[in-house]
């Protein structure tokens, strides 16, 4: 007899006259679990030997056996000594055998006894599993929502010394209104094998989002020179420095950052209303890479110094400052860095793969801003200050003097930058994380009273393999807040500090602070999964007691329910839940 697929609800459980119980689902593999129960009448015993009226558990009707129980219209099945009619149709005695062959343990009664309140407490047990499964599937109901996709950006080749440091516009990138929850990345090689810093060091890939008018293709950063600027849009962040409009970026540390966003928040991305009439959401992805395999200074290599790059004139061929001794203006490109004399490295090909992780935006999901602080921002408060983007210059980068040749040794050789910034919005903090380069020993926000907000400290690696490459930053500390503590006013002023190590001269390093903002708290909400997220001790106490209670009320009606079918003495069936 072929198989069928039964057209069952997805949960469900039952119960015959004779005590049969049935639980169907759509999932795999099937399991039969009988259970029966003693009865004085020799009738009975014998109609148990047979795998009549014995109770059956069943998730699906696919079974490896010609004898298999296979109720159609109907959530309960138990075999039974003659054809059925109608909805009903249970197949007839010989169709049972297949319980008993393979279930029974033998014909004698002793095999098949249970007791009165076995069966009472093995029916509360089912209820209590039905009531429950839908508030398990909603508990869990954010996580399986979560979509995942790998990307690879277009491939770029490095030999020795050479610098890859390209815009590809037009990136792949999840489609749709949708709430981006972690972003993470790291350079391959075409096998997909992760290159340590030591031989291709990662200096920073930042990702960011433009609209684009339909029908207008770019590929590239001259193309964006090339185009009419009623063409082009800026999607950037809510952050006040102009030159740093990144939805994501890190750097060396990008493998071991966590850049995951707590539920219920996320960065809300392709709302239509956002976008302009016209034009398209896109993303642009950047990445700076050096290869430093063979070069003279691989510290000097990764922070751009000019005399090892050999460059007097920046990518578009002005003339760099006489007191500029490093940075980006000299790593561009197709630049080269010194490598040893005899030195010879292969070309290869390399990739940044992106992962990025991403929820349908729903009423759920509470949106939250992309706010990035610089260390370098010139701005300075006055009567006129309104704190608009135009008043702020940052300069992305900065230089170290050594504290030997500042004769500063006494102060530990820590090199310590503060600024103060008003604050053009409100809301809460939600997430921290600051990004620095070789050298770096932490950074930190505080409020001007001196109250740490979120501070974020680098780990460096100690070994050879991806992820943990001596003498490099390999991650930084992150600042997950519990919801609500931290609150930002609109005006606040507050100090973004950076410190470095400046037993050596350091060139183009960085000093960023990211966060992310959310304008107002989610909603409580009454189910189990917003509880679970709730740090607080009394209240998951509350539901634990609760649930206690209802499984004690559940198996009460269960042993009520029992009694009442037990009475009932013709062949038939009666649905509990549907």
């Amino acid at each position: 007899m072929p198989n069928e697929r039964m057209d069952v609800p997805r949960f469900c459980i039952a119960q015959g006259t004779h005590g049969a119980l049935a639980i169907l689902t759509r999932q795999e593999p099937t399991v039969f679990i009988p259970r029966v129960t003693k009865h004085q009448s020799q009738n009975r015993v014998h109609r148990y030997r047979h795998g009549l009226g014995h109770p059956v558990i069943f998730s699906s009707p696919n079974v490896h056996s010609q004898y298999h129980i296979r109720p159609r219209h109907i959530s309960v099945a138990r075999c039974s000594h003659r054809k059925h009619v109608a909805k009903h149709r249970t197949h007839s005695l010989e169709r049972c055998q297949w319980c008993k062959q393979q279930w029974f343990e033998g014909p004698e009664t002793s095999n098949l006894r249970t007791s009165r309140k076995m069966r009472s407490y093995n029916l509360g047990w089912l209820l209590s599993v039905a009531i429950l499964l839908p508030y398990s599937q909603a508990f869990w109901g954010n996580e399986n929502k979560i979509k995942t996709a790998v990307f690879l950006s277009p491939k770029f080749v490095l030999g020795s010394g050479s610098v890859e440091n390209r815009f590809y516009y037009n990136i792949d990138f999840p489609k749709g209104h949708i709430a981006l929850k972690r972003f993470d990345a790291e350079v391959i090689d075409e096998a997909g094998n992760p290159i340590p810093l030591h031989e291709t060091y990662l200096h920073h890939w930042v990702v960011g989002r433009y609209f684009i008018r339909k029908g207008v293709e770019i590929s590239e950063f001259n193309d964006i020179i090339k185009l009419n600027r009623s063409d082009y849009i800026s999607g950037r962040n809510s952050g006040v420095c102009q030159n740093n409009g990144q939805f994501f970026g890190l750097g060396s540390e990008t493998r071991k950052t966590e850049t995951h966003i707590p539920d219920p928040y996320a960065i809300e991305v392709g709302n239509p209303a956002e976008i302009p009439s016209g034009f398209e959401e896109k993303w642009m992805l950047n990445v700076h890479a050096i290869d430093t395999r063979g070069v003279e200074d691989k510290l000097g290599c990764t922070e751009c110094r000019c005399d090892l790059y050999n460059v007097t004139e920046d990518e578009y061929g002005r003339p760099l400052r006489p007191d500029y001794k490093g940075g980006l203006l000299c790593c561009y490109d197709h630049t080269q860095c010194r490598v040893k004399q005899g030195f010879e490295g292969i070309r290869r090909a390399l990739y940044l793969r992106y992962i990025v992780k991403w929820v349908d935006m729903d009423s759920s999901v509470v949106p939250v801003k992309i706010y990035i602080f610089d260390i370098t921002d010139g701005w300075k408060r006055s009567a006129n200050s309104t704190g608009a983007m135009s008043e702020h210059s940052c300069k992305v980068e900065y230089e170290i003097e050594s504290c030997h040749a500042t004769g500063l040794a006494d102060d530990g050789c820590i090199d310590t930058k503060r600024i103060s910034l008003d604050m053009p919005f409100g809301g809460y903090v939600i997430y921290g994380v600051a990004h620095q380069h070789s050298g770096g020993s932490g950074s930190a926000l505080y409020r001007e009273n001196g109250q740490l907000l979120c501070s974020s400290v680098p780990t460096y690696g100690d070994g050879e393999e991806a992820g943990n490459e001596a003498g490099y930053i390999v991650g930084m500390s992150t600042c997950y807040p519990k919801p609500g503590t931290i609150k930002i006013s609109e005006g606040e002023t507050l100090v973004l500090e950076s410190n470095y190590s400046s037993i050596r001269h350091h060139t183009g390093v960085m000093g960023l602070f990211y966060i992310l903002v959310a304008e107002q708290l989610p909603k409580p909400m009454l189910t189990l999964h917003t509880a679970a997220q709730i740090q607080d001790s009394t209240i998951l106490l509350t539901i634990l007691w609760v649930a206690v209670a209802l499984v004690g009320l559940v198996t009460v009606i269960a042993v009520a329910i029992s009694r009442h079918l037990k009475r009932e003495t013709e062949d038939g069936y009666e649905a509990i839940v549907m």
